[in-house]
């Protein structure tokens, strides 16, 4: 049995749905497929463990900063605001952030106030954050442009830099590590653990290579938008999205495990699922599967040695863990100027013990410490997400996969690990108590990739982006244009473009990749003019 569309999409991801909906606005019907019984990817809201059907849970992203500035919703070229009810919040405070000597700081949408926070500890690192804010005011527009604009479509961010003023600055700045730029800019070893503690929400490790921009992009990001969540759930984000391709005539169907491509006088020309179903697209094939599993796809010679290489030597990332918790109670920090929360909070340690978190991951060696905790309630400010009076709290961490001597295997290390977050965190917030924890939920990296195999290991930003594996380099060398080596093929996900996150750019510069290979003389017109009715030659 087999089906066919104009293009077969592997994989429901927030970037795949994005790429289709383009595509269907353009008049192509496609036909999205995905092996969870719910799409989204990562971007996904539902009931987890023993969580009762009241709560909604996002199982992996939260904040969804990084896409308010993309197009699909910034100018609403979907209608995903306007026709299909997505809404923003943007919770203040933006964080708040507790040390190891028990000292805490927060961060504001008000940027004077959240300088005056900064300047308890030292007024120079005050100043110094302010024109971090100001310097990167300046080029954000480039770094917009470069990033959502494809291999080939328009001037690279290098020449795009050296078109400004001090655009040779910020080629170093895209170089260096983002140690390097907090060890510089920031002197009091407080401020330099919390500019640390939103340096590696990317999951790049400190010492990358060419992690040095993030400091900038993403301290401005927060400061300008929060750390923004999507009333509803992480889910409400691809749940509008699928809506608008059921609207226009695409579909999306779950269930459905794609473990080969169909492959037809060396062109790709649909997918086989594991059923053994074919589904054909006449047109194209999209693929947001990891890379390191498309080639496994096709015979080896079908991609060629360099490409296999490439997939080879691509790292995986960071794998991380993470603990689900209902409360009773809201989360309360308590400061010397009062209690106070945050929908996105947490601990960090000092620098040194974040970039031995890094390191250890990199050396492959066990690490059996947390100096880095993301802590997220977004029933804060959206308090439908669960029963009256309750609470969702996330806690996520970067992990090493490789387990201490003590340890069979995550499955039974990871509860260990969570009473450890736990109790740390009750120095801060006591009443995290456990009469106030009415339910639990520990997802190891091993359960994340069981839960979506897109998640290998547990790293759910779709591999590392220090300098090797970003830009031109990402997902291989010479295929970083959403084309694959197999003709009819293309890519999109987090393993392509600037990567993981919730920021839609892989899926829509692969949208007018694939538009113009389908002879659109200009994609981006079409992408975000009123649509068009499917035409009977598509």
């Amino acid at each position: 049995m087999s089906e066919s569309a104009d293009v077969v999409v592997a994989g429901a991801g927030h970037n795949s749905l994005i790429t289709a909906a383009y595509l269907t606005k353009a008049g192509y019907e496609c036909l999205v497929l995905d092996a969870r019984p719910i799409p989204g990817g990562g971007a996904a809201t539902e009931q987890l463990g023993a969580f009762g059907p009241d709560y909604r849970i996002d199982s992996c992203s939260t904040g969804h900063t990084l896409i308010r500035v993309n197009p699909v919703l910034l100018a609403d070229e979907l209608g995903l605001h306007a026709d299909y009810g997505l809404e923003y919040i943007e919770p203040d405070p933006v964080a708040h952030v507790a040390f190891p000597d028990g000292e805490q700081l927060t961060q504001w949408l008000d940027l004077d106030r959240t300088c005056e926070e900064i300047a308890r500890f030292s007024a120079r690192d005050a100043e110094a954050y302010r024109r971090l804010i100001a310097e990167y005011d300046e080029v954000k527009l480039i770094y917009a442009l470069s990033r959502l604009t494809p291999p080939g479509f328009g001037p690279p961010l290098e020449q795009l830099l050296l078109d400004h003023p001090r655009g040779r600055i910020w080629l170093r700045r895209n170089a260096i590590t983002a140690w390097e730029v907090i060890r510089r800019e920031f002197e009091e070893r407080h401020v330099q653990a919390f500019v640390t503690w939103q340096a590696l929400q990317t999951a790049v490790p400190l010492d990358a290579p060419g992690s040095g921009v993030n400091v900038y992009s993403l301290l401005f990001a927060r400061q300008s938008r929060s750390w923004s969540i999507p009333r509803g759930g992480s889910g409400s984000l691809t749940q509008a999205l699928v809506r608008y391709l059921e609207d226009n005539g695409s579909r999306v169907v779950c269930g459905r495990r794609v473990t080969e491509l169909v492959l037809q006088g060396g062109r790709c020309v649909g997918v086989e699922t594991e059923d053994g179903e074919r589904w054909l697209g006449s047109k194209a094939v999209l693929s947001t599967v990891h890379v390191k599993h498309l080639v496994e796809m096709a015979p080896a010679d079908t991609w060629g040695e360099e490409f296999i290489y490439g997939v080879e030597t691509y790292d995986l990332g960071m794998p991380g863990m993470a603990v689900y918790l209902a409360t009773t109670a809201e989360p309360l920090f308590v400061t010397p100027d009062g209690e106070r929360s945050a929908v996105s909070a947490g601990t960090v340690g000092w620098p040194e013990d974040v970039l031995e978190l890094g390191r250890a991951i990199r050396d492959g060696r066990p690490f059996d410490e947390t100096p880095w905790l993301l802590m997220a309630t977004p029933t804060l400010v959206d308090p439908e997400r669960a029963p009256a009076g309750h609470h969702t709290v996330k806690l996520l961490s970067g992990q090493t996969k490789e387990l201490p001597d003590r340890y069979a295997s995550w499955d039974e290390r990871k509860e260990d690990v969570a009473d450890r977050q736990i109790s740390y965190l009750r120095r801060f917030v006591p009443n995290l108590a456990p009469e106030n924890i009415v339910a639990r939920y520990v997802k190891g990296p091993a359960d994340f990739e069981r839960d979506n195999p897109h998640m290998i290991d547990g790293t759910f930003h779709g591999g590392d982006r220090s300098l090797a594996f970003s830009g031109a380099n990402r997902p291989v060398p010479g295929w970083s244009d959403h084309r694959m080596p197999i003709p009819g093929l293309y890519q999109t996900g987090g393993t392509t473009s600037i990567g993981g996150s919730i920021t839609g750019v892989p899926g829509r510069n692969a949208a007018i990749v694939m538009l113009s290979d389908l002879g659109e003389q200009n994609p981006q017109e079409v992408m975000s003019g009123p649509g068009r009715a499917r035409a009977g030659s598509h």
